[in-house]
This record gives structure tokens, sequence and C-alpha cells, in this order.
């Protein structure tokens, strides 16, 4: 990928600008029965973090096990209680409780409990915004089963890394 680098006068410059975002300009995005909301953008922040909420029904596992060389992830529990895995290791993600996935680990989570899970995402840098789950939704809302392949595309697309099955 092809960076541009800005004068550093004016990425500065940017970088002190705040940005408040209302709920009316907040977008939701369902991908199968998982809801997104994201609440900074990279052009929100200067490229320096994207900030979702996501909302995971009782009795839900996804994403596919997946990793991202180029950005790290946040996850800060909200509400009920998802079980990511990262790297193999399970670990329970509830109110309060916090769990960092750097760059290049497996990770993939799921809510196999019986209560609704709320959980807040944060990537940085900013490299992950609405268009990958646009783009997954799409593909999701498309009739039938999930077609792997274009998943697979989409993923690869936006910098994720599909890992491959477990044995």
């Amino acid at each position: 990928m092809l960076a541009v680098r800005k004068d550093r006068r004016s990425q500065t410059a940017a970088t002190n600008k705040s940005k408040t975002i209302m709920a009316e300009e907040k977008e939701n995005i369902r991908v199968g029965q998982i809801d997104i909301c994201f609440l900074l953008e990279g052009k929100d922040t200067n490229g320096q973090l994207a900030m979702f909420e996501f909302t995971v029904p009782a009795g839900v596992k996804v994403p596919a096990p997946h990793s991202h060389t180029h950005y790290d992830e946040t996850i800060y529990g909200l509400e009920g209680v998802m079980t990511f895995t990262v790297n193999g290791q399970p670990m329970d993600i509830g109110p309060g409780t916090s769990c960092f996935i750097p760059r290049g680990a497996v990770h993939g989570f799921n809510n196999l409990r019986p209560a609704t899970a709320k959980a807040l995402a944060v990537a940085t840098p900013a490299l992950i915004g609405p268009e990958y789950f646009r783009d997954i939704a799409a593909i999701s809302k498309a009739g039938g089963p999930p077609d792997l392949e274009k998943i697979k595309a989409v993923m690869t697309r936006h910098g994720l890394i599909p890992a491959p099955p477990q044995k």
C-alpha cells in the first residue's frame, strides 16, 4: 500500500483539531447478526485510530479467525461477555475488561453465552473502517450460504489475513 506523507506542519495542525461525532451521524452496519457502529474513523482522527462498538447476540461465533499486519486492535468490554481467542489463548472480555491484540496475532471471538454482549474496538492506526464491514455485509445479504472466496477477497483487500483452518 502506498502511503502519502503530508508536510509535518499540516499534519500537526490536523492532529490538533478535535471532532465531535453526533449520535445522528453514526451509521449502524449489520453483518449477519452482529451490529457495528463506528464512533471514530480515520478521517476523524487524521488516520491515528478507528473506534467502533459491536454488539453480538447470544450464541454467535464470528468472525473467521484472522490477523492483520498493519494495525493493532484493543477490545474493551461494555456489556455481557464475549470470548476472544488470541494466538490460541481464550480470554473472556466483559464489562471493564480489555484485551490488546498485536499486529500479526491470529484472533477471533464468539458469544456462546445466554446474553447479548457489546464491546468497543480501537484500531491503531485507522487502517480499517466502515467500508470493510459494508463490503462483508453485502456478501452476507446476497442470500444462500456465504461465499467464502468473496469474503476472503474482501478481507485481503482491507488488510485482514484469514487464518488457515485448524486441524
